[in-house]
């Protein structure tokens, strides 16, 4: 295998990851810009769900293999990591999303052993999910903002681009309103208790993401009413925007807007939520979030120098 990437030749990564038809998640995709923009090259392959998807792809993750020599792999999820450990004995960095730390208690087992025996380094999102999980050894790292699309921009020009030109205020889901998880119908009841004709709740999904950008600088509030996640993306891309933001307290929320002004973790009720939409509305001083992101380290650049440096961990370990 070839390690000398720091010097002159380039560092070969396979990303694995589920994925219906082909389809790479939006987050691993971003992950992976902001990792090749160090000089590294990345490759996808996805696993189609189910049991025969994954157990088929312990055949497929081998022939690619063999045929293309890579470095090291990078599994996301843990039943894509558990079908690339089966493929035989390689290199290997696990990414650990939110939804896995929700899964039963017998593929907690199974994560556990797979991290100890088999994987030479696991991240996870959050430190609940580290706790959740019991992965005394995982690296916390959260998923990053790309803050050089995800940035203020001037409210008329954004909502121009979305076609919302009304004069109401604006309050958006960022979120398919069919899964359960992501609780909508919370969002609707919230939005019903303030009895206010002039605010409009909006659904936001099945929306390239190049342009979520432009519905968060057309928003005046991003309401996030989920009863579980992991580290939660569209909170720091709303703080990256200077969007107030008002959520229940689920993933890493709490922990990343403390003591923010404009920014509200409210308790999972329809009450609750529409104080803190309220208040996000009449906030009129200054939205800080963006400082917020560099200062925790959470931009796709600082994250991807993180990742790397585990790459270059796990390397000098191999050899």
């Amino acid at each position: 295998m070839v390690f000398k990437i720091f010097n002159k030749q380039i560092l070969k990564i396979l990303f694995i990851s589920s994925g219906r038809n082909g389809d790479i998640s939006e987050l691993i995709k971003n992950q992976g810009k902001s990792i090749t923009k160090q000089g590294i090259e990345i490759q996808y392959f996805t696993l189609d769900t189910g049991f025969s998807g994954y157990l088929k792809g312990i055949f497929l993750i081998r022939e690619k293999i063999k045929k293309e020599k890579y470095d090291l792999l990078h599994a996301h999820y843990s039943l894509s990591a558990f079908a690339a450990t089966l493929a035989g004995r390689f290199p290997m960095v696990v990414s650990l999303l939110g939804s896995d730390a929700y899964k039963p208690f017998y593929l907690h087992c199974i994560t556990r052993l797979f991290s100890l025996y088999c994987w030479q380094v696991t991240i996870v999102k959050t430190k609940t999910m580290k706790e959740r999980l019991a992965l005394k050894n995982a690296e916390v790292i959260p998923n990053g903002v790309d803050i050089s699309r995800f940035k203020p921009i001037p409210k008329a020009e954004a909502r121009n681009v979305i076609q919302f030109n009304q004069g109401k205020k604006l309050v958006i889901f960022v979120a398919n309103p069919a899964r359960h998880e992501k609780n909508f119908s919370l969002a609707l009841q919230a939005i019903e208790h303030l009895e206010d004709k002039n605010i409009e709740l909006m659904p936001v999904f099945n929306i390239t993401n190049e342009k979520i950008p432009y519905y968060m600088n057309a928003a005046d509030v991003l309401l996030l009413t989920s009863k579980r996640e992991g580290s939660v993306n569209v909170v720091k891309e709303a703080m990256a925007c200077n969007l107030p933001v008002v959520s229940t307290d689920v993933g890493d929320v709490k922990e990343n807007i403390k003591n923010l002004p404009g920014y509200y973790v409210c308790d999972s009720n329809p009450a609750a939520l529409a104080e803190g939409i309220s208040e996000a509305l009449k906030y009129k001083g200054n939205l800080n979030g963006r400082d917020r992101i560099l200062e925790l380290g959470l931009d796709s650049e600082t994250v991807a120098e993180k990742i790397i440096a585990i790459y270059k961990q796990v390397m000098g370990n191999v050899n």
